[in-house]
C-alpha cells in the first residue's frame, strides 16, 4: 500500500504553522512535501521529520513563481510506486507588517499581493488541476481576521488577504461537486510561532495561537465527511477581543 502525500507550501522556522503542519502530517504516516522560499529553514523542518521516523523531502520554491508552482506539483504527483499522489494541500504563505496608507508605496502594495493572494491562486489552480480529475482532496488556505475587514494601517495586508478569501470560495464553489475539499480558516489573533515571538519577545504567549492546535484544525477539515464539509473555519485565542 502507497504512503499518502502532502504539499505544504509556506514553511518557514521549525516553531511555526507551516512546520507544525508538516511534523503532524508526518506523524499521522503521510509522506510531506515541503515548500518555502529558504532552503535552510525547509532543510532543517525535513530533517527533523526524517531523523524521528517521518518522510519528508524539502523543495525550494518561491509561491509567487508560477513556473516554480507548477515545477513543484509536477514534482509532487509524479508517479511513485512507494508514495501516492498528495491528497493535501496547504497554502500557508504569508506577509504582515503595518504600513501608514499615505506612506504605502506601489511596490509594497503588490508584494503583499503576489504574497498573499498571487501565491494563493498558484497554488490553487496546480491544487485543481490535479486533484479534480481525481475526485478527491482538500486544499486550505491560510487566511486572516483582515479578509474580513480592513484595520488602519493595514490596507495593503487586508485587500490581498480577501482576494485569498474569494478564491477559495470561487474553488469551493467550482470543484466541491467534483470532490475537492476547498477551505479557508480565518487565524484571528497572533499566531505563537517565531516571527512574532522573535519581533515581541514580551508578549502574553497565553492570549495567542498554538501552532500545534491550528494544526490539528487543519487536520480535522481534512478528515471531514463529505456530506458535511467546512468551508470557512475561524480560529481565534479565548482571550481575543472580537
Amino acid at each position: 500500500m502507497s504512503t499518502p502525500s502532502a504539499i505544504i507550501v509556506g514553511v518557514g522556522a521549525e516553531q511555526g504553522l507551516g512546520a507544525a503542519l508538516c511534523r503532524l502530517l508526518a506523524e499521522k504516516g503521510y509522506h510531506v512535501v515541503i515548500a518555502g522560499r529558504t532552503a535552510a529553514k525547509i532543510d532543517q523542518v525535513a530533517a527533523t521529520i526524517n531523523a524521528s521516523g517521518g518522510s519528508a523531502e524539502a523543495i525550494e520554491t518561491d509561491a509567487t513563481d508560477e513556473a516554480a508552482v507548477v515545477r513543484l506539483f509536477e514534482h509532487a504527483f509524479a508517479a511513485r510506486a512507494d508514495i501516492a499522489a498528495p491528497d493535501f494541500i496547504v497554502f500557508n504563505a504569508g506577509i504582515n507588517r503595518p504600513i501608514g496608507f499615505r506612506d504605502l508605496t506601489a511596490a509594497q502594495f503588490e508584494e503583499f499581493w503576489r504574497i498573499c493572494c498571487f501565491g494563493g491562486f498558484l497554488v490553487g489552480r496546480e491544487a485543481a488541476r490535479h486533484l479534480a480529475p481525481l475526485g478527491r482532496g482538500t486544499v486550505i488556505f491560510t487566511g486572516a481576521s483582515a479578509s474580513l475587514r480592513g484595520k488602519a494601517g493595514f490596507a495593503q495586508f487586508a485587500a490581498a488577504k480577501a482576494g485569498l478569501r474569494m478564491i477559495s470560495q470561487s474553488m469551493a464553489r467550482e470543484f466541491g461537486p467534483l470532490g475537492l475539499h476547498v477551505a479557508h480558516t480565518i487565524i484571528d489573533g497572533g499566531i505563537d510561532g517565531e516571527r512574532l515571538r522573535s519581533r515581541r519577545p514580551d508578549v502574553d504567549t497565553d492570549g495567542l495561537l498554538n501552532i500545534d492546535a491550528i494544526a490539528e484544525s487543519y487536520w480535522h477539515i481534512h478528515r471531514q465527511h463529505p456530506s458535511a464539509w467546512t468551508q470557512e473555519l475561524d480560529l481565534r485565542p479565548y482571550k481575543e477581543n472580537f
